[in-house]
């Protein structure tokens, strides 16, 4: 140890192993860490279009929505998103109808949660949603698509449960 003291070469070099030890120890006990999707895809590159909603065979609402048309952007949906004006919201559209479960992780606003059917008509409001909740909002049957919109707006415009869908997106269906 007198060595090690007396020269600094040595002491130095003794410093840099040890810490390079507690170091890689350090890494090695550390939980493994998922990989990070990628950085957040700004709302105006995603697709974006108007959305009708019919009542009596004739347009009632006119909203603005963007089209959640990859995985991808299923997966970021309205996260961190801070406010949405009225009449804006965002459709999540699915290859076929299936049972569909969102949670509100990264969502820092309320939400209403319209569910569409295969005939393109609404057939599920989850209205209200708790931001920042790892519960599961449910459809209660196959659903075909989601629109989101601002918490309230199912309410303030009346939405029904029966009520047409008009989109680009759905017409195939």
């Amino acid at each position: 140890m007198t060595a090690v003291r007396s020269n600094p070469f040595v002491r130095d070099r003794v410093r840099f192993c040890c810490v390079l030890l507690c170091s890689a120890l350090l890494l090695a006990c550390a939980p493994t860490a998922l990989p990070q999707a990628g950085p957040l895809e700004d709302l105006d590159a995603f697709p974006s279009g108007t959305l009708e909603i019919l009542d009596a065979g004739k347009v009632r609402h006119v909203l603005k929505v963007w089209l959640a048309d990859t995985p991808r952007r299923q997966a970021q949906g309205l996260m961190y998103v801070r406010t949405l004006p009225q009449t804006r919201g965002m459709l999540f559209v699915y290859p076929e109808p299936k049972g569909i479960s969102m949670w509100m992780k990264n969502t820092y606003i309320s939400l209403d949660m319209v569910f569409i059917d295969s005939s393109s008509r609404i057939q599920q409001i989850v209205e209200q949603t708790t931001p920042h909740s790892l519960d599961l909002v449910q459809s209660s049957a196959p659903a075909l698509a989601v629109l989101e919109i601002g918490a309230g707006e199912a309410r303030r415009l009346g939405l029904k449960v029966g009520q047409p869908i008009r989109h680009p997106a759905l017409s195939p269906h």
